[in-house]
């Protein structure tokens, strides 16, 4: 019984310390991990309107209208 009651102990000291490193190595990487992750949402957000794009303006403007052959008179200030 004291065996188990050790080997307990000794996976609860293990996880402990597991959590406390990697809590040290995402404060000590936080900016980096920020900077990347905001470029690649970038990234992505400019791709997604890149690409969507064309069919936004085909559909706004379905066929390119003439050029009229002449204006009317000019308007009084």
């Amino acid at each position: 019984m004291q065996k188990l009651i050790n080997g307990v102990a000794l996976l609860s000291g293990l996880v402990s310390l597991s959590v406390l490193g990697g809590g040290a190595y995402l404060y000590m990487q936080k900016d980096a991990l920020i900077e990347s992750a905001t470029a690649a949402a970038t990234k992505a957000a400019t791709e997604a309107v890149t690409s969507a794009l064309p069919g936004m303006m085909d559909a706004a403007m379905p066929a390119m209208p003439e050029m009229p052959g002449k204006t009317g008179p000019a308007l009084p200030f």
